[in-house]
């Protein structure tokens, strides 16, 4: 019997601090449960009746005896709390050194080789906002054609450039560049453009993100190798460095995202996984410490998810999940080393309590059973 998968990852919805939160700097943290208390309660109706309520207290979001999913928390393996940490796992991969991070920015040797082979100077190389960065440092930018570098807690090397000083794809060219710069031990996770416009300046959905490649192989590789259709929707296949797809869709935040993904399940042939990652409920929500708008975007997937439930059939099988947590209930602007929800539903299935799963690479090994593909790694929700 064919099958679909659709793995759903909502970024940044943590849903409370692991035991390890304090080496990390994020006691405290739990980005569903903090944030529902921040807005007086959130109401979300599918996924409270896929069964979110019942695996933490979330004001507003109300256990059920009857959940249509099956449900647990996942702990990561991994040790970091960064987006490409969190997708490779799902498929496989634990980290087990973290990615080399900068919170008093680049080493000057660095600097300089991407100045040399770029003809550009720099602003900035510090950890900063990717919004307030643009405000302090956009008009010398534009004076100077000078590339804006900046980093965060996680493993980033950010190149904000404004669209009418450096074309987008002149700054994907840049990144390339910066890409092949850094080596170990500067093997930063992530290289990402951040094209912007304005004043007043505003960053556009012009975004990409060059990572570095999986250090070995993943469950998508896997699916590939087997002849199953893997598409990414959005930036997931910027996680893996390209590899592991069939075909990519791009979008623009949520909605695009949302719309996107109807349109593939009504045309898409089995077997199939359609993979994709929610964004901007980190990078406008968490990020910025906006509670109301994180639980907006919650309410608007919500009234979309309880709209594609009764069109799944018995051969569709969803995941709900995410990465990390981004708390933006609490000082810090960052991703949070939080436990993530996992949500498994199909309507001809049982539903059962997953509990704590040591790991996300229970999600690769379902998905893998799924399609009969051999991975010796994790545990299926099915065992």
């Amino acid at each position: 019997m064919s099958k679909r998968a659709l793995l759903l990852v909502l970024d940044g919805m943590g849903i409370g601090e692991m035991p390890d939160a304090r080496d990390f700097g994020d006691e405290g943290s739990n980005t569903l449960g903090n944030l529902c208390r921040a807005v007086g309660g959130l109401t979300l109706p599918a996924l409270e009746s896929l069964g979110l309520g019942n695996i933490g207290d979330f004001e507003g979001i109300k256990k059920t005896a009857s959940p249509l999913a099956s449900t647990g928390r996942m702990r990561e393996l991994s040790k970091a709390k960064d987006t490409i940490a969190g997708h490779w796992e799902m498929m496989g991969i634990v980290s087990e050194m973290p990615f080399p991070t900068y919170p008093n920015g680049f080493p000057p040797g660095i600097i300089r080789e991407l100045e040399r082979r770029t003809g550009r100077k720099t602003l900035g190389n510090k950890p900063a906002s990717g919004t307030q960065i643009i405000e302090e440092l956009g008009p010398a930018h534009m004076k100077t054609g000078a590339l804006i570098v900046y980093t965060s807690a996680d493993s980033v090397f950010q190149i904000a450039a404004h669209e009418d000083i450096i074309s987008p794809e002149e700054l994907y060219g840049i990144c390339m560049t910066a890409r092949e710069i850094l080596k170990p031990p500067h093997n930063v996770a992530r290289v990402i453009a951040r094209p912007f416009v304005g004043p007043p300046f505003k960053r556009t959905p012009r975004r990409r993100d060059f990572s570095i490649p999986p250090p070995g192989e993943t469950v998508l590789d896997l699916l590939i190798k087997d002849g199953i259709d893997v598409v990414s929707v959005g930036k997931v296949v910027d996680m893996f460095s390209g590899r592991g797809f069939s075909s990519k869709v791009k979008t623009q935040g949520n909605a695009d995202a949302m719309g996107k993904i109807d349109d593939l399940l009504l045309r898409v042939a089995d077997p199939c996984l359609i993979f994709s990652t929610l964004v901007d409920f980190d990078t406008l929500y968490g990020h910025r410490n906006d509670p109301e708008g994180f639980a907006s975007a919650l309410r608007e997937f919500d009234t979309w998810l309880g709209n594609l439930l009764p069109r799944l059939t018995g051969n569709d099988y969803l995941f709900l999940t995410a990465d990390h947590g981004c708390d933006p209930t609490t000082p810090s602007t960052d991703h949070s080393r939080e436990y993530v929800p996992v949500l498994f539903y199909n309507k001809a299935l049982k539903p059962e309590d997953l509990g704590l799963r040591n790991g996300f690479l229970d999600i690769g090994a379902t998905v893998a059973g799924l399609f009969g593909v051999r991975f010796g790694k994790g545990r299926s929700f099915f065992s």
